[in-house]
């Protein structure tokens, strides 16, 4: 090794320790204690029975947490938990012998508290959770149990003989005081049935059934808006009559605005005769699913030259025998024809090839389909004004809300300008034919070819079209004719996976959202026409479609 070698080890040798003894005198870097993080969950909120599962990510940090619990999103606080765990369940004791309600939707938040409460965490809420439904013999309701002053109880009649029915108000959680009760005879609890009457209108109640003082269960059933007095002089009531032609002759025998009532479960004959009066059919309450019908095998049709404030139709099913050839109203006047509302709420409507068709000078100003159920309608679909023309046949407004759409070949069409379209809270599944139209407005460009205030859609679910020959084609035609200066309001919206449209037809801004599955993936049973959504982590469970097959909270 030469000599000039032999130093620069020597020099690096001699070096590194003082480097050592240097690095070891410098101070160690210290990080200012910051808030802790907000907890959040290992798993979602859960219930088993009524108990509430909370189980969060452990913090190293933190040396214990509060868990609020609330019924009204914190508005007040049900339960104050301090803990030190991160897994907890919130029980009766935990609650120092205290029980959750059943079937109630809690609330939680969370706060992590460090050892100086400067650092504690900021709340974090997390989130929703329903206990489960009490154990019980006990049948969950349905509108078909309810009229405006009284209720339909029914049970699995197991067990100890059920001896009372007891009616609560809707905030007595823990049904401490009754508002009235009811013997149960040994004949009703081994029929599993009992009627309470003596409740209010559009009011909702507890109504729990006891075997003793035992507690076998109980429900919420909520009253329909009070029932029309038949003896009232505006009044036509049928509903002792099961005539086919009874609702043809009283129409026939109305003074304008009079309201006809017909009994539940009878098949009524649609009138034909044109129609110049202001009328309202409607069924009758009662226990029981089963709608009153109007059957057709034609249409009815709007007087010539007839000013018709109101058409309504509420709480009935039409039908029609051909969905190639009937339809609802199919008037063609010369002479001009106002027909200022006509609206179908609380119905079903299926087997037309459309439900209005109007011609010539018939105009339609308000057209309202609200909380109804419509399928099977071929190419003139819900609403078509089929005359060219200044001064012809056209609709102003539409409403479709609250309501389900299935099987229709055809959807809306016009040779008209209208003022508006709203569609809020709807399903729609199989809505136009492969290639088929949804909006058709085929009237002069730019003359009689656009909505002028706009198509609005907001909470609503669309499915792909209606392939009856199964073909294997599922895209529709979004805008087939017109709408070139037509605004859309698409909100909230979702479309399945295989909804598609036409090339060339694109409704502008459709769908808001897309929803990653098919309709058998959303749906339990679309082609039967139930909806009741079977994927539950669909993130518009709970605010969009026909509010009917909503999941609940």
């Amino acid at each position: 090794m030469s000599s000039i070698n032999k130093y620069l080890y020597k020099s690096l040798f001699l070096l590194i320790p003082a480097l050592l003894v240097l690095s070891s005198c410098e101070e160690e870097e210290v990080y200012e204690q910051t808030r802790l993080f907000r907890p959040v969950l290992n798993e979602q909120l859960r219930a088993e029975l009524n108990t509430i599962i909370v189980n969060m990510g452990k913090m190293k940090e933190v040396s214990s947490y509060t868990l609020e619990v609330s019924r009204d999103t914190f508005q007040t606080i049900d339960y104050l938990i301090e803990t030190t765990e991160n897994y907890v369940e919130i029980n009766a004791t935990l609650l120092n012998g205290e029980e959750l309600l059943w079937n109630t939707l809690y609330q939680v938040r969370a706060t992590a508290h460090a050892n100086d409460p400067i650092y504690d965490s900021k709340p974090s809420d997390l989130g929703n959770v329903r206990t489960e439904r009490f154990p019980s013999i006990l049948n969950v309701p349905t509108s078909a149990d309810v009229i405006d002053r009284a209720a339909r109880v029914t049970w699995q009649p197991v067990g100890a003989q059920i001896t009372a029915i007891k009616v609560f108000a809707i905030t007595d959680a823990r049904l401490s005081n009754p508002l009235r009760a009811r013997e149960v005879s040994a004949e009703e609890h081994a029929a599993g049935l009992a009627i309470v009457s003596g409740l209010e209108p559009l009011t909702s109640y507890q109504l729990a059934i006891y075997s003793g003082a035992t507690l076998r269960g109980w429900e919420t059933y909520t009253t329909k808006e009070g029932s029309i007095d038949l003896n009232d002089p505006l009044v036509i009531n049928l509903t002792e009559s099961e005539d086919p032609d009874a609702v043809i002759n009283a129409v026939a025998t109305a003074s304008e605005g009079q309201i006809i009532v017909v009994k539940k479960g009878v098949v009524y004959n649609l009138p034909s005769v044109p129609l110049d009066k202001s009328i309202t059919i409607r069924g009758s309450q009662g226990f029981g699913s089963e709608k009153a019908v109007l059957y057709t095998t034609g249409n009815w049709n709007i007087a010539g030259g007839a000013t018709v404030d109101h058409v309504r139709f509420i709480d009935l099913e039409l039908r029609g025998a051909d969905i190639g050839g009937d339809y609802v109203f199919n008037p063609s006047n010369s002479d001009p024809t106002y027909i200022n509302e006509l609206t179908f709420d609380d119905c079903i409507l299926n087997n037309f090839r459309g439900i209005i068709r109007i011609r010539s000078k018939v105009f339609l100003n308000n057209y309202t389909i609200n909380n109804s159920i419509v399928y099977r309608l071929g190419g003139y679909g819900i609403i078509t004004t089929d005359t060219d023309g200044d001064g012809n046949a056209a609709v102003n407004n539409i409403y479709l809300t609250n309501s389900t759409f299935s099987k229709i070949n055809s959807f809306m069409t016009s040779r008209q300008n209208a003022q508006s379209i709203v569609i809020d809270g709807c399903t729609m599944s199989e809505l136009a034919s492969p290639d088929g139209i949804v909006f058709r407005w085929r009237g002069t460009d730019g003359e009689r070819s656009n909505v002028l205030n706009g198509i609005s859609i907001t909470n609503t679910i669309w499915g792909p079209a209606w392939d009856d020959a199964q073909s294997g084609k599922l895209s529709v035609r979004g805008i087939y004719d017109g709408l070139e200066a037509t605004s859309f309001n698409i909100v909230n919206t979702y479309a399945t996976s295989d909804f598609s449209f036409t090339p060339g037809s694109e409704i502008p801004g459709f769908p808001a959202l897309n929803y990653s599955g098919t309709p058998t993936d959303l749906w339990v049973d679309p082609a039967n026409l139930d909806f009741n959504f079977k994927d539950s982590g669909f993130a518009g469970k709970f605010d969009t479609g026909d509010p009917r097959w909503r999941a609940k909270l």
